[in-house]
């Protein structure tokens, strides 16, 4: 695995046009919107590509025979050196990666339970393997869910000051290098509560025509139906403005998987989703790092 220096990155512009799940990620590091690495199996004739967004979500994809790239693919995965200090989330690209990874990994590969994930939070030997489901949303099937104008709830966009306000664990400042590239770019929408924010739904990549939806509510408002207020916001802006919504998560996030449905979403492709294991440090920059735990209740990364 070759580290690309980023100047190089448009090399994987065409590369990633293959791929047909949801990579808008990516395509965002690659088009250095966002910081993140990319490493190849060869400098001038690339064929294998390992794309990671800061926040950890990552995309292997291409070519899988190349044996040299595999070996220390291996070792990267399962953090040999022990570098890998924050979450790890991996999809691959083409079905014949994931056939590959369980030649490679064999036993390394572990499937997720609930149970797994009470009893070892923060797994350190294992990659567990959950599923992602990409959505396809479905113009006649939304309704738009709007505040009673007698709510104590107080619907705003989000702004560059509110961007800072924002605090959690899927928050737009995980997504944006600061407020006011998110205030030219990105868009949001968020609930009141006097002057504290409760839930948002905000743009956590764009790449016209395609939008995609990050959410978090905060934990003492969790299950009052307040992200259906914010997304729906935000899934009218989108319609005003011709970009097409976009919804990933676990399919074992139930509360995600229900609430795309109820927002138009339908689903349309399952794929394998990996955590790579990793060591845990009190030092690791808190905007890349999330614990098993808090991936449980995620959306693609995050709460509703």
């Amino acid at each position: 695995m070759i580290l690309l220096d980023p100047k190089n990155y448009y090399k994987l512009t065409e590369p990633l046009k293959t791929v047909e799940i949801n990579h808008l990620f990516a395509q965002t590091v690659i088009e250095q919107k966002m910081d993140g690495e990319i490493y190849l199996d060869d400098l001038e004739h690339p064929s294998t590509f390992y794309v990671k967004h800061r926040y950890g979500m990552a995309l292997l994809f291409g070519k899988s025979d190349n044996e040299r790239f595999n070996r220390s693919l291996v070792k990267y995965l399962l953090n040999e050196e022990g570098k890998r200090v924050a979450g790890e989330w991996l999809q691959v690209f083409p079905k014949d990666w994931n056939v590959r990874l369980d030649e490679l990994l064999g036993e390394k590969i572990q499937e997720f339970s609930e149970p797994m994930v009470k009893t070892n939070p923060e797994n350190n030997t294992k990659i567990i393997c959950s599923t992602r489901v990409n959505f396809q949303f479905n113009r006649g099937k939304y309704t738009p869910t709007k505040l009673n104008e007698a709510s104590t709830f107080r619907l705003v966009q989000t702004d560059a000051n509110l961007y800072d306000q924002i605090k959690g664990t899927v928050v737009p400042d995980c997504f944006w290098r600061n407020g006011k590239e998110f205030a030219e770019t990105g868009t949001g929408f968020t609930l009141m509560l006097g002057a504290e924010p409760v839930s948002t739904a905000f743009t956590s990549f764009v790449h016209e025509p395609k939008l995609e939806l990050g959410i978090e509510t905060k934990k003492k408002f969790q299950g009052k139906r307040l992200a259906l207020y914010t997304c729906s916001a935000l899934i009218d802006y989108c319609l005003e403005n011709n970009f097409e919504p976009v919804w990933s998560c676990r399919l074992e996030n139930t509360g995600s998987f229900g609430l795309a449905q109820k927002l138009g979403f339908e689903p349309v492709r399952n794929i394998p989703y990996y955590q790579l294991p990793f060591q845990n440090s009190q030092k690791t920059d808190q905007k890349a790092n999330s614990s098993w735990a808090s991936l449980v209740g995620l959306h693609y990364f995050y709460k509703i």
